[in-house]
């Protein structure tokens, strides 16, 4: 599953930075991150794909295709061999989504079922078509340009459509994204859930969830307020992710919180922001105990009790017992005559 590392740019609008125009490097059971394209190594392809440069403007890290649904959009795709052999690369279209932590990440090659249907329900990277030149033979030290086709189905949808082009031989493959666009209404709608607190002290991250509910692909910022028993408390301000979240995706975050407090009763409250959405909020509750103070002061309480439950119960013991020793009960022989008190002298 190869991984595609993009820039942050902003949503429904024409991205400034450089994407990818990458080489993929795929271990035997998923892919490797990307790297930015270079001469070639001992370790590397050989060969080089990016955009074809477009006249005499500069190159293009990424394309950008927009058009209403129902037409066909083309492009080309450089093939660079940079090496002194002949490579054979065949050329294929992907769907592009989010990974669960939000980095970019492109569907694998899913072969045909037995009887010719697909296998999985196909997205934009079913809408790319080399034709004929779906392999391409490129000899040593040449530079081939390829065309190809993206044709929009007369039912898609408006809004993005993330793709990309994907270059492969011998288990080696190559990424180029695809921002794509169809004509029509777009929303920029996302929420944040299942906020909680992990860790304590500077340790401390808040964890969350991300949901894109629009059609167009989001930038987020996210800020964190906290208040405590005694007033507010530090948290974060707005500061941009490091993710763009794609429509329809939803991917789970940390938030370092190294103002988390260290005996306090907090309320968080995560605020998260887009371009063109409305502001998401969520909160979550925190208790934040020094448990090892606090058990010191649970074990000094434990004695002091015990010392008070002892004194309590000699004090209970002495009331219950007899007459105390130095009042000796007089017999009754030896009692004083009682006097009748009649008023009269003796």
């Amino acid at each position: 599953m190869p991984v595609l590392h993009t820039p942050a740019h902003t949503a429904g609008r024409r991205p400034r930075t450089a994407l990818l125009a990458a080489v993929l490097l795929l271990g035997a059971a998923g892919g490797a991150a990307v790297t930015t394209a270079a001469p070639a190594h001992a370790d590397e392809p050989g060969w080089t794909a990016e955009p074809a440069a477009g006249g005499a403007g500069p190159a293009r890290p990424y394309f950008y295709l927009a058009g209403p649904a129902g037409t066909v959009l083309e492009d080309r795709l450089a093939l660079t061999n940079t090496s002194d052999r002949e490579h054979t690369v065949t050329l294929r279209g992907a769907d592009a989504y989010n990974t669960a932590d939000g980095a970019l990440a492109v569907s694998p090659a899913v072969p045909a079922a037995k009887d010719g249907r697909a296998t999985a329900v196909p997205g934009a990277g079913s809408w790319i078509s080399f034709g004929p030149a779906g392999t391409v033979r490129i000899p040593p030290r040449t530079r081939a340009v390829v065309p190809f086709t993206v044709t929009l189905p007369p039912a898609s949808l408006p809004g993005d459509h993330p793709a990309a082009v994907i270059a492969s031989e011998d288990g080696r493959e190559a990424g180029v994204r695809i921002h794509l666009r169809v004509g029509g209404p777009t929303l920029a709608a996302l929420t944040v859930e299942d906020v909680s607190v992990r860790g304590k002290g500077a340790r401390a991250v808040v964890a969350y969830t991300l949901v894109n509910r629009g059609n167009v692909a989001l930038v987020p910022e996210l800020a964190l307020r906290a208040e405590g028993l005694f007033g507010e408390v530090p948290g974060r301000t707005a500061r941009a992710l490091p993710v763009e979240l794609l429509p329809g995706q939803r991917v789970s975050l940390t938030e370092p919180w190294p103002g988390a407090p260290v005996l306090d009763d907090v309320d968080l409250t995560l605020t998260v922001t887009a371009p063109g959405a409305a502001p998401a909020t969520a909160g979550a509750s925190a208790w934040f105990v020094p448990w090892g103070i606090a058990a010191r002061i649970g074990a000094g309480l434990l004695a002091l009790g015990g010392v008070g439950l002892a004194a309590l119960l000699l004090v209970r013991k002495r009331r219950r017992g007899g007459p105390p020793a130095e009042q000796e009960p007089v017999p009754a022989g030896k009692r004083a005559p009682e006097h009748e008190l009649t008023g009269a002298s003796r």
